[in-house]
């Protein structure tokens, strides 16, 4: 680099980082993994063997940060807590999303939604893919899980988008947290809701479960959790969906290979989860001093965690830009790891690589991109397609 590396990193804007971040990623793997840029007030973790070490030493890789901007709009949930009281929360809404549950109770449901949403689009012969399909799939199969039956899907898509703008909000834009603290409030009022019911009428979802734990959950931490939940478990389904329907429709020769065997949706679930990391960022605070790919950090330091950075590491991934579903190397880090590895990955890669792509692609016949407009991506803390237009033969 003609310019040194504190200068490149003194120059990183977040809307650089929103619009394209990989770039930069790049130029930070190779020459100061783990680098302070003062635009995200933290230290950004870009290489993939960092992330994967702190992710196995949470006693010194903290997911309890101070002033946690998830606190700020969640409360305190699981993903933000360690050890035993970590462990606490995960295990009560663990059952009902344990991968038994996902096969045999959930599929099911996720495939009716899958063709209900498809059945009333379908003669229109075109569809913009993400606000038709996937933030409409992600959102009716959430709020099953989850046991907010009385919730409307658009209502908990705008609550996801609005907490997890939140979550991101590090130019401390006041109408960002305006909007994220009504839907806060708004998804206070209806988990209060969902636990008067199914404390008289149990059922397998996750708000259940957690009311029935051996240790059962408070309302203040149940509420806490499924804003988490409402975040992650909305976000991640929606993006991979989208981004994976955009790679198939821009990659020919393979989307051939998967019509041919609709076994391999899996894998293009799991390339597409690695090429476009839905969560691309989440943070972790040091509680000592501690190296970490060469850049000595002091005890309290902020990290940011790039699994979007990771995941497009080339020390790990032959041709990482690339979308290729015949890979090798598939140890993403999509779904982070360790003890707070995604407690939803299952319920994901249900709705989306056995349900959602499946249906789309063979029910839409022909199906093709729109010329109508342009796909946009963005984002870094989250990312994904913005828009997906497409046509297809009715």
């Amino acid at each position: 680099m003609a310019q040194t590396i504190e200068d490149f990193t003194s120059t990183i804007h977040l809307q650089d980082l929103w619009e394209d971040p990989y770039p930069i990623y790049r130029q930070l793997r190779h020459h100061r993994p783990v680098a302070w840029v003062p635009a995200a007030n933290r230290y950004l973790v870009t290489r993939y063997r960092d992330v994967v070490h702190l992710e196995r030493h949470p006693e010194i890789f903290s997911a309890a940060e101070q002033d946690s901007l998830m606190i700020r709009v969640m409360g305190r949930t699981m993903l933000r807590k360690d050890g035993a009281a970590h462990l606490r929360e995960r295990k009560a809404a663990e059952p009902a999303l344990r991968p038994r549950a996902v096969r045999e109770y959930w599929t099911p449901i996720f495939r009716k939604i899958a063709d209900e949403l498809i059945d009333g689009f379908y003669e229109r012969g075109e569809a913009d893919l993400f606000t038709d399909f996937a933030g409409p799939m992600a959102a009716r199969s959430l709020a099953v899980v989850l046991g907010l039956h009385d919730v409307a899907p658009q209502d908990l898509q705008t609550w996801s988008q609005a907490m997890m703008d939140g979550t991101g909000n590090y130019g401390d834009d006041p109408a960002v947290w305006q909007r994220s603290d009504a839907a806060a409030g708004a998804v206070d009022e209806a988990v209060d809701a969902a636990i008067a019911s199914l404390r008289s009428a149990p059922d397998e979802s996750v708000i259940s479960a957690m009311l029935r734990a051996d240790d059962p959950l408070t309302p203040e931490e149940i509420r806490s959790n499924i804003k988490l939940f409402i975040g992650g478990g909305l976000n991640e389904p929606r993006d991979v969906t989208a981004v994976a329907s955009y790679a198939l429709l821009t990659h020919p020769e393979q989307r051939t290979l998967v019509t041919a065997d609709p076994a391999r949706f899996k894998d293009v679930f799991e390339e597409s989860a690695r090429w476009i990391a839905p969560i691309g960022m989440y943070p972790r605070q040091t509680t000592a001093e501690v190296e970490l790919g060469g850049t000595l950090l002091p005890a309290g330091a902020r990290l940011g965690v790039m699994l979007g950075s990771a995941n497009r590491d080339e020390t790990a991934f032959a041709d990482p830009d690339a979308f290729d579903i015949n890979r090798r190397d598939r140890a993403h880090v999509a779904f982070g790891g360790g003890p707070h590895f995604c407690l939803g990955s299952w319920t994901a890669r249900a709705q989306v690589g056995q349900v959602s792509l499946p249906t789309l692609f063979r029910r839409l016949r022909g199906l093709r991109l729109s010329d109508s407009e342009p796909v946009r991506l963005g984002g870094w803390v989250f990312r994904g397609v913005l828009n997906l237009p497409v046509r297809w033969e009715p």
